[in-house]
């Protein structure tokens, strides 16, 4: 990433986990992990396969075993470039002869990139954290736009890019972020930075033992750098960032921090991606890992056709494999294809046509096999989450299914995935109010990350991994701290834990809470939290002493702005969450058996 440094791990796959910042420290011996220059951030949390940790340029060389993937890219401008630039032409290559490489005025296009961030303190959210820096790549592809990686430019507040062989810096901004994909839009308005440069093409997806060029601004230097390898396998992997499973191109060339967002080219000097994460392990080397052309695509054409990043939608199921005949003559599956649904996610649009026992046989006509993939190619097999990465939010794909025997077609609209427990926080600043110094925030993956699960408690922390959204806009709303005060006397130790009910009003979402709060007439305010544990303040002693709690603080509000908005009431009936929670994993992460997946 390239502001941050984050790491992930998951407990129920067979790679420990880590609870520190320092690599050396660190149990696990394979990593995912997307690379710009930048500075560590906190410990992960133990959630997920994937791996990200950052480095600080100049710093890197005092942290051994700290390392990055990162880079790659997409070119969209061509002679047959249409509609800003979201028209490619695959036909013709942009050189006759890439072996020259040093020669070829495409080059050009590749720039580095400087990034300022600054994170938000998710334990202190109406603050934030200290800046750092980090460098990458990015890429031109026409239209006064560059492509680079969404974790180059998190949490940004300056991005300034740098041409080859050039001494001037050019502010640009972001246009588009997509963090599912790691990928994001830069502008740059100067049109002196555009002067005799030439933006790149987009070539087709490579084949196995293709010819792989990957070109940015590693660490180890300031000049550009290119390292060359060849396509060792192509399959849905997860991305680091995004947390999601999406087409990759794993290559053998060398990928080091600072090569993200900058392109990979094939033999022909077509951009056939973007470089973006490597896999460290004892037991492998020279694995690292490319955005294809395919998944760069979608994201433009996304941000083409809605002004905006939507996502990646998929069927929101969990499904399980049908290998066993014993199980597909129990369903009355007739032949060896076809996945079985285990679970539906209540908010998706498929829980309205699928059921639990369902059999998906077919995807838009493509067959489904049992083991939960779908042809790729002329000779390749994929797995099936590919088909629902190829459709666009609000798209209608047709199923067939057999249920109970019965063979029948139906149709589902797809979205993208909202997590109880969010993997982002939207607008880069999370949710907080604080009612006589109880701080109240929603419970998101940062919020874990920070604060480490030791301090969260096994139930909070299985009800993150396992719980789904029942209705839109769903939040688990945890106190994170007490500010010590005479109004919270006997209260001020207790933190990290889930406040349930309002003067005996199931909480729906911290905007909820704000309503609930602001609108009481009573005599006390009544907070029952998990496990029955309960909180009692005289209402207008609690309002009195906000004032007194805002100021030694120097909290400049007691509440976020977006608290401020007037609340609509969803009147969507809230589920008792302290009672039960899901039995399965929320993402792919958490899975301990191969046989089961979320699509």
């Amino acid at each position: 990433m390239a502001g941050v440094a984050a790491l992930f791990a998951s407990p129920a796959l067979p790679f420990p986990s880590t609870s520190t910042s320092s690599s050396s420290s660190s149990s696990c011996s394979c990593r995912f992990r997307p690379a710009v220059a930048c500075a560590p951030r906190h410990p992960p949390a133990p959630r997920r396969v994937i791996r990200r940790f950052d480095e600080v340029e100049g710093a890197s060389k005092k942290r051994r075993g700290v390392i990055g993937g990162g880079g790659g890219g997409d070119s969209l401008a061509s002679s047959t470039r249409k509609d800003k630039g979201l028209a490619v032409d695959f036909k013709e290559s942009q050189v006759a002869d890439f072996e020259d490489l040093e020669e070829d005025k495409f080059l050009n296009a590749v720039v580095k990139v400087y990034c300022t961030h600054i994170r938000p303190d998710y334990g202190l959210p109406w603050q934030k954290q200290r800046q750092h820096s980090s460098t990458g790549s990015a890429f031109m592809i026409g239209d006064g736009k560059l492509l680079t990686n969404a974790h180059c430019v998190e949490h940004d507040t300056q991005v300034k890019v740098k041409r080859r062989g050039d001494d001037k810096k050019y502010v640009a901004k972001v246009l588009a972020r997509g963090t599912e994909c790691d990928l994001a839009l830069l502008s740059v308005e100067n049109e002196e930075f555009w002067r005799g440069t030439e933006p790149l093409q987009l070539g087709r997806l490579p084949c196995l033992q293709d010819s792989v060029t990957v070109v940015g601004y590693p660490l180890g230097g300031d000049t550009i750098s290119v390292t060359k390898g060849v396509v060792s396998r192509i399959e849905v992997t997860p991305y680091a960032h995004g947390t999601s499973d999406l087409l990759g191109v794993q290559i053998d060339a060398a990928i080091n921090a600072g090569n993200s967002g900058g392109p990979a080219f094939n033999e022909q000097g077509e951009c056939i991606g973007v470089a973006f994460q490597v896999f460290r392990s004892d037991e492998a080397e020279n694995i690292g890992y490319v955005i294809p052309t395919t998944v760069v695509s979608h994201f433009l054409n996304d941000y083409h056709k809605n002004g905006k990043y939507t996502g990646f939608p998929c069927l929101g199921v969990l499904l399980q494999k049908l290998e066993n005949p014993a199980l597909r003559e129990s369903l009355k599956v007739p032949s060896s294809e076809g996945i079985l649904v285990r679970r539906v996610e209540p908010t998706a649009p498929a829980s309205s046509v699928l059921r639990k026992g369902d059999v998906i046989t077919s995807f838009d006509g493509i067959s489904v096999g049992c083991e939960g993939t779908v042809p790729f190619r002329s000779t390749e097999r994929i797995a099936f989450r590919y088909l629902t990465s190829q459709k666009y939010a609000g798209d209608v794909a047709q199923l067939g299914i057999i249920r109970e025997g019965n063979f029948m077609k139906v149709q589902t609209i797809l979205h993208p995935r909202k997590h109880l427990v969010p993997f982002n926080v939207e607008g880069g600043q999370p949710s907080y109010l604080i009612v006589a110094g109880l701080v109240f925030t929603p419970l998101t993956e940062p919020f874990i990350e920070e604060e480490c699960e030791d301090t969260l408690g096994l139930k909070l922390l299985a009800k993150a991994r396992y719980s789904l959204s029942t209705f839109e806009g769903e939040q688990i709303v945890i106190v994170s701290q007490v500010l010590a005060s005479e109004v919270n006397i006997g209260y001020e130790h207790m933190g990290n834990q889930q406040v349930m009910k309002l003067n005996g009003t199931l909480i729906k979402n911290i905007h909820h809470l704000a309503h609930l709060v602001d609108t009481c007439q009573d005599k006390f305010l009544t907070f029952e939290f998990e496990d029955d544990f309960l909180v009692v303040l005289d209402r207008e002693e609690a309002v009195a002493a906000s004032s007194d709690i805002q100021k030694e603080h120097a909290i400049p509000s007691v509440r976020s702005s977006d608290l401020s908005e007037p609340y609509v009431d969803t009147n969507h009936e809230v589920q008792n969450q302290g009672e039960d929670f899901g039995d399965s994993p929320v993402t792919n992460f958490e899975l301990g058996v191969d046989c089961m997946l979320w699509a």
